[in-house]
């Protein structure tokens, strides 16, 4: 906690001084330019990556950056979507997963939550994802690599379910809303974007900014 407190301090003599005029700003209300949907693991920051200031990111974390589909769950992400999105008028969406993900690393070896229910329930919503990856990536056998494949198919898988919410088909259907899956590998700093014509993701200063859709196949759960 004593860091957290001389952190405080350290913004409010510093930080907080040097930009008085933007938080004063703030006041007036909020105009973030995307919503950023990732995971609660602490090595991820939206802001220092993107480096955005306060204000510019609407932001939704849990464990595994899931999207339960809607009407699934009657909870916090449903309803930050839908505000973001038919209130703030959000034009952009951002999945973003990252590398060595516990809760992705979770959805492999599912025994091993026995005595975590509640993590083993969340993870329902991506059970998609554990299909795919049983199903199509038999071949790899290397548990970075097949932890790194769900991380990805579990961003699209994740987008997927996204496009389920009413909020966000509407604005689709009027071109006013443009989807992203991203994945951060922390220990490089690089960002990886889906690129939907090269069918994988590709460093995002290669990728365009939109991503079309993914054909996923959800199943009744």
């Amino acid at each position: 906690m004593q860091k957290l407190v001389e952190g405080i301090h350290q913004f409010q003599n510093k930080i907080f001084s040097s930009k008085q005029e933007l938080f004063e700003g703030l006041s007036n209300g909020q105009h973030p330019v995307a919503l950023f949907i990732t995971c609660s693991d602490s090595r991820i920051d939206p802001s220092l990556i993107t480096q955005t200031e306060p204000g510019d990111l609407f932001v939704l974390r849990n464990a595994g950056n899931i999207v339960p589909c809607y009407g699934d769950v009657d909870g916090g992400e449903a309803a930050t979507i839908e505000y973001a999105v038919s209130v703030l008028g959000i034009k952009d969406i951002i999945v973003c997963g990252h590398s060595q993900c516990g809760a992705m690393a979770g959805l492999l070896d599912l025994p091993q939550l026995e005595k975590l229910p509640a993590v083993r329930s969340w993870l329902g919503h991506a059970e998609l994802t554990h299909r795919i990856i049983e199903e199509n990536y038999t071949h790899i056998t290397d548990p970075a690599a097949r932890l790194t494949a769900t991380v990805e198919e579990n961003v699209l898988v994740q987008l997927e379910q996204l496009r389920t919410h009413p909020s966000v088909a509407d604005a689709l259907s009027r071109d006013a809303l443009n989807l992203h899956g991203w994945v951060y590998k922390f220990e490089t700093g690089q960002v990886f974007g889906y690129q939907s014509q090269a069918g994988q993701f590709l460093p995002i200063e290669e990728t365009s900014f939109t991503v079309p859709s993914v054909t996923r196949t959800l199943p009744s759960i």
